[in-house]
Formats: C-alpha cells, structure tokens, sequence
C-alpha cells in the first residue's frame, strides 16, 4: 500500500518563512534553512519551498537561501517561484532541488511543462495551481493569488497533466490559513480528473482535517500544511501517529 505523505510548505519572502491567511497578512515565522532542518528530523516525507514573490516581482528565485536550505535536508525538496522556462529549472535544480513547481509561468509560457518533462524526466515537473471559486466555477490566479485568469482550474490541470507534468499541487486561496479543512470539493474533481499524484494544500487546522481528507479522497496521495506545524499546533511526528492510530497508512 502506498503512503500518504506529509508535506510542510515554506512560503519564502525576503528571505525569511512567512504565512498568512488566503494569501495575505503574512506573518513572520524562521529562516527557511533552519526550519527546513528540523521538519527533515521531524519526520516530513518531503518539503516545498515557494518564493513566494518571485513571479509578482518577474524575479528569478534566491539561489543563496535555496542552497543553504537544499544543503540541510535529507528528503526531497520542491522549489517554485519566478519558474519561467528550462533555464530556471536548471538552476532551481543544480541548488538542490528534487523536483521544480510551475506555477504562473507555466500559464505565460505554455510550452514549458512539456519541454522541462521532456529535458528532465515528468517526475520532476510539479504543477501547482492557486485556485479560488468564483461564482460557481474554480479558477485559475495568477502571481500569488493577485490576478483572477478567468481559466477553469480543472481543465487547466487536466492539461497540464496531458503536457507531462508528473505530480499537482492544489492550493485552495479560499481555505489558506484559514484552518478550517481543505477544500475537498475542489480536491475531488481535480482527483476525478488526472490519475498523476495530486497533493492538497490549504486549510488544515488539525490532524482530523487530514483524517478527514484521506478517507474522503484516498486518490489524495499528500497533504501540505504550513501554520499548523510552523506555529507548534502538531508536529509532523505526531499528526502521523494520530493518522495511523485512524487507519491511515504514513511512514513513520
């Protein structure tokens, strides 16, 4: 049986590890490298680190903290942020990174899911939507949540699978940081529509949130969560043993 992983999620900005509430108020936590080091020893199964500003500012990603953070870590690490061709994965890569999240560059440049998987392999390709409801319909947004693209979320991830990406991440804007569950209607038709690992990210505010999330949708391969453990709420250690106390398969 395969395990469902726990993912914690850096959200880089000037440096330092931020996390707001959908997408906004940001509040100060660590420096990415060191919190990255004790989630390793915590047991995580993998980290994600987001430069959170990079696409707004139509920056490249900041190579010096990512390979101070990359250098600390024993388990795969994913990087997004200001990813806006192969030139960025490459760099991205050589700092140490596992796999590379493509997110608003993906929509500028739509050739780019499929030449990164066709150069680096689809297990390294990871795309990651910031989606939020309008209307009755999900959409698409673009440079952290800034900009509404108009684009129905389900078809845009159903293409990005069929152009190669390996794994999707879904971020629902709508319950970040907002700890109240993740948005398992929107997870179910993302899961109804690709068959490559998709990773829910976005409102979990306990460990039964993520029971709930695997026994709801057991096509859910991970979890992702930022305030919950950066703010000592649960360690990753302990939501796993409550997980597997629920029935639920992780790695310890």
């Amino acid at each position: 049986m395969i395990t469902k992983r726990i993912i914690p999620c850096l959200d880089v900005r000037d440096g330092r590890v931020v996390k707001g509430v959908n997408f906004a108020d940001e509040r100060d936590v660590s420096s990415p490298a060191g919190l990255a080091k004790a989630y390793s020893d915590g047991g995580a199964d993998e980290l994600v680190f987001y430069d959170i500003t990079a696409s707004h500012e139509a920056r490249s990603i900041f190579t010096g903290i990512l390979e101070e953070t990359a250098r600390r870590v024993f388990i795969p690490l994913t990087v997004g942020g200001g990813i806006r061709g192969v030139a960025d994965f490459e760099r991205v890569l050589s700092c140490g990174a596992d796999k590379v999240s493509v997110n608003s560059g993906a929509i500028g440049n739509s050739a780019l899911i499929g030449e990164a998987a066709k150069r680096y392999g689809s297990q390294c390709v990871v795309l990651s939507a910031d989606i939020s409801l309008v209307g009755d319909a999900y959409h698409v947004f673009l440079n952290g949540g800034r900009i509404d693209t108009g684009i129905d979320a389900v078809d845009w991830i159903r293409r990005g699978e069929s152009e190669g990406a390996g794994e999707i991440v879904v971020n629902s804007i709508d319950t970040d940081g907002v700890k109240r569950g993740f948005d398992l209607e929107l997870l179910r038709r993302v899961c109804e529509a690709v068959t490559v690992p998709v990773i829910a990210s976005g409102g979990a505010g306990s460990a039964e949130d993520f029971v709930t999330l695997f026994r709801e949708l057991p096509r859910v391969d991970a979890g992702l969560a930022a305030s919950i453990f950066h703010f000592g709420e649960i360690t990753v250690r302990g939501l796993k043993r409550e997980l597997k106390e629920q029935g639920v398969h992780v790695r310890l």
